[in-house]
Protein backbone atom coordinates (compact mmCIF):
# COMPACT_ATOMS: atom_id res chain seq x y z
CA UNK A 1 0.00 0.00 0.00
CA UNK A 2 1.21 3.66 -0.86
CA UNK A 3 1.09 5.71 2.57
CA UNK A 4 0.38 9.71 1.96
CA UNK A 5 3.54 10.10 4.54
CA UNK A 6 6.66 7.78 3.15
CA UNK A 7 9.78 7.94 5.23
CA UNK A 8 13.08 5.99 4.76
CA UNK A 9 14.14 3.75 7.43
CA UNK A 10 16.76 6.38 8.71
CA UNK A 11 14.49 9.19 8.67
CA UNK A 12 12.17 7.07 11.04
CA UNK A 13 14.57 5.93 13.52
CA UNK A 14 16.11 9.70 13.39
CA UNK A 15 12.36 11.14 14.49
CA UNK A 16 11.32 8.53 16.71
CA UNK A 17 12.66 6.77 20.28
CA UNK A 18 14.05 3.53 19.96
CA UNK A 19 11.28 2.03 21.82
CA UNK A 20 8.80 3.88 19.09
CA UNK A 21 10.95 2.94 16.55
CA UNK A 22 10.49 -0.98 17.69
CA UNK A 23 6.62 -0.68 18.32
CA UNK A 24 5.29 1.66 15.15
CA UNK A 25 7.82 0.20 12.50
CA UNK A 26 8.96 -3.24 13.91
CA UNK A 27 5.73 -4.34 15.05
CA UNK A 28 6.51 -4.66 18.90
CA UNK A 29 4.01 -4.48 21.43
CA UNK A 30 5.10 -2.59 24.93
CA UNK A 31 4.88 -4.82 28.13
CA UNK A 32 0.89 -4.59 29.43
CA UNK A 33 0.51 -2.64 32.51
CA UNK A 34 3.35 -0.02 31.24
CA UNK A 35 1.89 2.46 29.10
CA UNK A 36 1.55 6.03 29.82
CA UNK A 37 -1.58 6.27 28.24
CA UNK A 38 -3.59 3.65 30.02
CA UNK A 39 -5.12 5.33 32.31
CA UNK A 40 -5.51 8.03 30.48
CA UNK A 41 -9.16 9.55 31.15
CA UNK A 42 -9.59 13.06 30.00
CA UNK A 43 -11.15 14.45 26.89
CA UNK A 44 -8.89 14.80 24.33
CA UNK A 45 -7.99 12.76 20.82
CA UNK A 46 -5.17 10.44 19.99
CA UNK A 47 -3.59 10.70 16.61
CA UNK A 48 -0.49 8.87 15.26
CA UNK A 49 2.77 9.29 17.24
CA UNK A 50 4.86 8.91 14.20
CA UNK A 51 2.88 11.47 11.45
CA UNK A 52 -0.02 12.92 13.86
CA UNK A 53 -2.83 11.25 12.15
CA UNK A 54 -6.16 11.58 13.83
CA UNK A 55 -7.10 8.12 15.02
CA UNK A 56 -9.48 7.68 18.45
CA UNK A 57 -11.58 10.04 20.22
CA UNK A 58 -11.87 9.35 23.79
CA UNK A 59 -15.11 8.93 24.24
CA UNK A 60 -14.64 5.86 22.55
CA UNK A 61 -11.96 4.71 24.80
CA UNK A 62 -13.00 1.99 27.71
CA UNK A 63 -10.67 0.13 30.83
CA UNK A 64 -10.51 -3.53 28.70
CA UNK A 65 -8.36 -4.66 31.91
CA UNK A 66 -6.02 -5.95 29.45
CA UNK A 67 -3.41 -3.76 29.95
CA UNK A 68 -3.25 -1.02 27.32
CA UNK A 69 -5.22 1.24 25.84
CA UNK A 70 -8.19 0.17 24.51
CA UNK A 71 -10.99 1.77 22.11
CA UNK A 72 -14.40 0.44 20.43
CA UNK A 73 -13.52 2.11 17.21
CA UNK A 74 -11.35 4.54 15.13
CA UNK A 75 -12.14 7.94 13.92
CA UNK A 76 -13.36 7.03 10.79
CA UNK A 77 -12.60 3.70 9.27
CA UNK A 78 -10.16 4.84 6.69
CA UNK A 79 -8.21 6.39 9.61
CA UNK A 80 -6.91 2.84 10.50
CA UNK A 81 -5.71 -0.29 8.13
CA UNK A 82 -6.55 -3.81 8.96
CA UNK A 83 -4.18 -6.55 8.15
CA UNK A 84 -4.05 -10.45 8.77
CA UNK A 85 -1.46 -11.10 11.23
CA UNK A 86 -1.04 -15.10 11.93
CA UNK A 87 2.56 -14.41 13.77
CA UNK A 88 3.20 -16.10 16.78
CA UNK A 89 1.12 -18.81 16.34
CA UNK A 90 -1.88 -16.80 16.75
CA UNK A 91 -4.78 -15.55 14.34
CA UNK A 92 -5.09 -11.67 15.15
CA UNK A 93 -5.39 -8.29 13.27
CA UNK A 94 -3.11 -6.27 13.26
CA UNK A 95 -3.53 -2.36 12.97
CA UNK A 96 -2.01 0.42 11.40
CA UNK A 97 -1.80 3.78 10.33
CA UNK A 98 -3.54 4.07 7.07
CA UNK A 99 -1.47 7.87 6.73
CA UNK A 100 2.17 6.10 7.60
CA UNK A 101 1.68 2.29 7.54
CA UNK A 102 3.17 2.37 11.52
CA UNK A 103 2.02 -0.41 13.76
CA UNK A 104 -0.20 0.57 16.51
CA UNK A 105 -1.41 -2.79 17.96
CA UNK A 106 -4.34 -5.28 17.30
CA UNK A 107 -8.11 -5.08 16.94
CA UNK A 108 -10.17 -8.34 18.54
CA UNK A 109 -14.00 -8.96 18.73
CA UNK A 110 -14.54 -8.90 22.30
CA UNK A 111 -15.22 -5.56 23.20
CA UNK A 112 -18.49 -6.97 25.36
CA UNK A 113 -20.88 -3.93 26.25
CA UNK A 114 -19.15 -1.67 23.79
CA UNK A 115 -21.34 -0.17 20.50
CA UNK A 116 -19.37 -2.16 18.12
CA UNK A 117 -17.93 -5.14 19.84
CA UNK A 118 -14.24 -4.26 18.80
CA UNK A 119 -11.77 -3.95 21.25
CA UNK A 120 -8.57 -2.01 19.51
CA UNK A 121 -6.00 -2.84 21.57
CA UNK A 122 -3.24 -0.07 20.97
CA UNK A 123 0.34 0.47 22.17
CA UNK A 124 0.49 3.86 24.38
CA UNK A 125 3.66 4.13 22.47
CA UNK A 126 2.26 4.26 19.11
CA UNK A 127 -0.45 7.05 20.28
CA UNK A 128 0.26 10.72 21.54
CA UNK A 129 -2.83 12.21 23.15
CA UNK A 130 -3.87 16.23 22.97
CA UNK A 131 -6.84 17.05 26.02
CA UNK A 132 -9.53 18.47 24.34
CA UNK A 133 -9.41 21.76 26.39
CA UNK A 134 -5.49 22.24 23.79
CA UNK A 135 -7.14 21.03 20.66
Amino acid sequence: MTYAVDKSDDQWRAELSPEQYAVLRQAGTERAWTGELLDESRAGLYTCAACGAELFQSGTKFDSHCGWPSFYESVRPEAVELLDDNSHGMQRTEVRCANCGSHLGHVFPDGFGTPTGDRYCMNSLSLNFTPEEQA
